[in-house]
């Protein structure tokens, strides 16, 4: 089963509809699917997102129902771990902008916008276009800003007063 020469990217790219299409069973969503080597063993790492909160039975029932096609697909022994994105999750791609519209964020800005005096700040999600970039409300101030995508150093979900 062990093979040394595989495409990476190419085992991901079997893995996605797989994966997506499993998670949508459950209700869930996969924000991000990560197979990596680390300290010389192979991890497939997958973060599912549910509005109402991912759930320990939700892990479970993907991981399961995932189990039987993964030897398929891939060439060398892993190990699955399915988990929540975490609350304070760092937001890492297109997709989850707008998976997170409406949420509160901390966003660090690379350099200043015009019309905002900080280069960090609390916002909420109000829109976003890949081209465009992110539309957000600061929650200060209450006002809408775009702000283009290659001004953006980090954006965070920030975790609001329970």
């Amino acid at each position: 089963m062990e093979q040394k020469h595989f495409n990476k990217n190419e085992i991901l790219q079997k893995l996605i509809p797989l994966v997506e299409n499993t998670a949508m069973r459950y209700g869930a969503i996969p924000i991000e699917i990560d197979f990596t080597k680390e300290s010389g063993k192979w991890f497939l790492r997958i973060f599912l997102y549910k509005e109402s909160g991912v759930t320990l039975d939700d892990c479970e029932n993907v991981s399961r129902s995932l189990n039987p096609f993964l030897d398929d697909i891939v060439p060398v022994k892993f190990y699955l771990e399915v988990s929540s994105p975490g609350l304070d999750r760092k937001i890492k791609s297109d997709k989850e902008y707008l998976i997170f519209k409406g949420k509160s964020i901390n966003i660090k800005l690379k350099s200043q916008i015009e019309g905002i005096d900080e280069k960090q700040f609390l916002a909420k999600i109000i829109d976003f276009d890949p081209e465009q970039g992110l539309t957000v409300e600061k929650l200060d101030d209450k006002k809408e800003y775009l702000i283009p995508k290659d001004k953006i150093h980090r954006v965070q979900l920030h975790i609001d007063d329970i």
